[in-house]
């Protein structure tokens, strides 16, 4: 069974953390939701969440993806403690898959993952992604790095990540349970 990791602070967007959450666990995947801080936060909607437990306590060898969700207030917070830059670069180091949206790659750039790589992000902080240059598209593999562009790619994103671990028909079949249509993305994707 596949791991996966989210971390959430204050002004995470909602979408990319939650629908990333809900595609990944009904693909069958263990998703931790980890708040940098104890208790319930509030996300960039005013949404309240309440994470699974916080970052402190994570065993992050336990876990074969880390998925870093946008949102402006979450990701300065994230950029800010740095705990999740440095899970970045051992994920990466490791092989493991590490994903992040909207503003979220601007973590990965901290960490020093995104040069040299093809990634994109949020049109609205593409100024500030300095080490490579934004894709214009929804959803850039690289290698086991995966970057996508905000809450309107969020089910193009998580259902890309279920086609690269899981194969494009589980991704496929995901999405036709959600009576999402048309899913010809899934058939651009290389194999599992």
């Amino acid at each position: 069974m596949t791991a996966a990791v989210i971390p959430l602070a204050e002004g995470v967007e909602e979408m990319e953390a939650v629908v990333v959450m809900d595609v990944l666990r009904r693909a069958g995947w263990l998703v931790t939701g980890a708040g940098l801080t104890a208790g319930p936060l509030t996300a960039s909607r005013g949404v309240r969440l309440l994470p699974d437990t916080t970052w402190a306590e994570l065993d992050l060898a336990a876990f074969d993806a880390l998925v870093v969700p946008g949102g402006a207030g979450g990701v300065a917070a994230l950029r800010q403690d740095g705990r999740v830059a440095a899970a970045a670069r051992d994920f990466f180091q490791r092989g493991q898959w590490v994903a992040a949206i909207c503003a979220g790659p601007l973590v990965l750039q901290d960490a020093g993952l995104l040069a040299g790589r093809r990634a994109t992000c949020h049109p609205g902080v593409a100024r500030e992604l300095t080490t490579t240059p934004r894709v214009d598209e929804p959803v850039v593999v690289d290698g086991r790095l995966v970057t996508s562009q905000g809450a309107g790619t969020v089910l193009e994103f998580a259902l890309t990540l279920v086609a690269l671990v899981d194969g494009a028909a589980r991704a496929g079949t995901i999405a036709r349970a959600m009576a999402l249509h048309p899913v010809d993305f899934l058939r651009a994707l290389p194999p599992a």
